[in-house]
């Protein structure tokens, strides 16, 4: 409950700051997005990236467990 607030919170400061009326920092906002765009996409980029050949790990390994399995039971 206390997260859901504080967020609440953090989201209704954001737009207070980036208002004309408010704390009028709506041009950093943005240059601060321009200049983190590139970053946070290669981040981004990155983890899908390991993501993939985590999924591929993975479907190789199910696929010889499965072979094994097929295996020792047409040995019974």
């Amino acid at each position: 409950m206390i997260s859901l607030i504080l967020g609440l919170i953090f989201i209704a400061f954001t737009v207070f700051a980036s208002l004309p009326n408010g704390l009028n920092w709506g041009v950093e906002i943005i240059t601060f997005l321009k200049g983190c765009a590139p970053v946070l996409t290669a981040i981004v980029g990155l983890i899908a990236v390991f993501i993939g050949i985590a999924d591929i790990k993975d479907k190789q390994e199910a696929k010889k467990e499965e072979e094994a399995a097929l295996k020792s039971s047409e040995d019974k």
